[in-house]
């Protein structure tokens, strides 16, 4: 027979979990965290449950900084100024993973040598155009949206993939032996991986409750951004086995600018 829990119980575990929400602001963003949170270094593990989560800051932030933007400048510099709020909030963490993959996946020829280039901490040619034309890709889709749909499909985008993202730690193996995303790179359960899902699914629901995009936009850019997610991450196991802190972050910026095109390809 279980025991009911009690009230302090409930608010024990709830602020346990707002402790894992702060842990992970603070290891995928420069967002500072209240004293209080404390660290304990198994909480980044279960913190990964939160890296949708910390998503829906980043696009909310992206999307306040366009809407600020747009009412005094032309929308391509606002959406220029709305990436750039992106990239300085997160320290260019995901970008950086997705160049290192750039520079691994087309530079190695065995999966060891392409886990050293990964590791190198120079940009090369793969790198540096790859970057590029992944920024500019993301620029230019969201420069030719309307307007008014720039900044809920920023907030829609960045948690919509960083879910993409989670589900390489819930479903793939982790294949280096050490790296700064080994701590968060534990298998996640079906129940975290729920909590991540809850997450996005609530943050979507609302944008579309709101009017504020449509369904059918939504649907758009999931399935492009899940065929990105796929397809690149098949590509890293086909390549080393399983997946890096480098490929989350790929795979992040991958299904983020293939968001933004799905929903451009129905609304023009």
């Amino acid at each position: 027979m279980s025991v009911p829990a009690t009230p302090s119980g409930i608010l024990r575990r709830a602020l346990f979990q707002l402790r894992l929400f702060f842990i992970a602001l603070q290891f995928f963003t420069r967002l500072p965290i209240p004293a209080w949170v404390g660290f304990e270094s198994h909480w980044l593990h279960l913190a990964s449950r939160y890296f949708p989560a910390v998503g829906i800051v980043v696009g909310a932030a992206a999307a306040l900084v366009f809407l600020a933007a747009d009412a005094v400048l032309p929308t391509l510099p606002a959406v220029l100024l709305s990436t750039a709020a992106g990239i300085y909030l997160t320290g260019a963490f995901h970008e950086d993973g997705f160049a290192d993959t750039c520079d691994g996946l087309g530079g190695g020829t065995t999966r060891d040598r392409v886990l050293e280039i990964m590791t190198d901490s120079r940009i090369g040619t793969y790198g540096a155009l790859g970057i590029g034309l992944l920024l500019a890709a993301k620029v230019a889709a969201l420069a030719h949206l309307p307007a008014q749909l720039v900044a809920p499909v920023l907030v829609a985008a960045h948690p919509l993939s960083r879910l993409l993202s989670t589900a390489l730690i819930w479903k793939l193996d982790y294949v280096k032996g050490s790296g700064k995303a080994k701590p968060l790179a534990q298998r996640i359960s079906n129940g975290e991986f729920a909590i991540a899902l809850g997450s996005v699914a609530l943050t979507v629901a609302a944008l579309v409750a709101a009017g504020l995009l449509a369904w059918q936009a939504l649907v758009a850019g999931l399935i492009a951004a899940a065929l990105a997610a796929a397809w690149l991450a098949r590509k890293c196991v086909l390549r080393i086995g399983g997946y890096t802190g480098d490929c989350l972050g790929a795979v992040q910026q991958l299904s983020e600018a293939a968001f933004y095109i799905g929903v451009l390809a129905l609304v023009t």
